[in-house]
């Protein structure tokens, strides 16, 4: 494949390009939907038309226009491998389930950075908040069918889940979200001052009104 030489602050770039938006970013979603939907691999989530178009805008759309781009690497040919390549090869068996571990401790660098980076426009952000309202309906351990589910290992899952006590499927009631979603060390940013709290908390509702809820609203918001 070759190698490429480069000094540390292109080494830098490189990382922060990968881990802030054009993979680890994808690879979270996959994670937190995937675990919703049924999954048990990565790849086979690359076929499905909802989960597809998640990742697709997380990248594509709301992760490359304020990437940092170390130059050395082309971050829109980066992410065509990502997407096209590397995540549906079958013979990667990496799981939703493995890589949503310690997702609390993700989601500010993966997440986070690239909401600070869009500045004033970050209000207008769809797939982000989709993916942040999609891990606190993950928080719940019930799947897309209303079955239980195991959530993965996290430092922080006892007390996120904490602040969801008493949300259920059908019901209106958010519990503590709002305490959840202005975590600054969870999230990196708190996001009720960026303007994206009360959105994640209609998506988190659209989610909740039953069986089905959550394809239906990726594929709502999606469209």
């Amino acid at each position: 494949a070759g190698v490429l030489f480069a000094d540390r602050d292109t080494v830098n770039k490189v990382e922060t390009m990968k881990v802030t938006t054009c993979l680890n970013p994808i690879h979270t979603a996959l994670a937190i939907y995937g675990c919703l939907l049924g999954y048990t691999s990565i790849h086979a989530e690359m076929q499905d038309a909802e989960l597809l178009a998640l990742a697709r805008a997380v990248g594509y759309r709301e992760g490359l226009p304020v990437v940092v781009n170390p130059g050395i690497l082309d971050p829109q040919t980066f992410i065509n491998e990502v997407v096209n390549v590397r995540l549906p090869n079958p013979y990667i068996p990496d799981t939703p389930q493995r890589i949503a571990t310690d997702t609390s401790q993700k989601l500010a660098i993966r997440f986070g950075q690239t909401i600070k980076a869009h500045g004033a426009s970050a209000a207008a952000l769809t797939a982000i908040p989709l993916v942040l309202a999609g891990w606190c309906r993950y928080l719940l351990g019930v799947d897309d069918n209303g079955q239980p589910f195991a959530c993965s290992p996290d430092p922080l899952l006892e007390s996120a889940q904490e602040k969801l006590a008493g949300v259920r499927l059908g019901s209106k009631h958010l519990g503590n979200v709002r305490e959840l979603l202005a975590d600054t060390a969870i999230f990196g940013v708190d996001l009720y001052a960026v303007g994206l709290g009360d959105k994640i908390e209609d998506y988190l509702r659209e989610m909740l009104t039953g069986n089905g809820a959550v394809r239906a609203t990726l594929q709502k918001h999606l469209a």
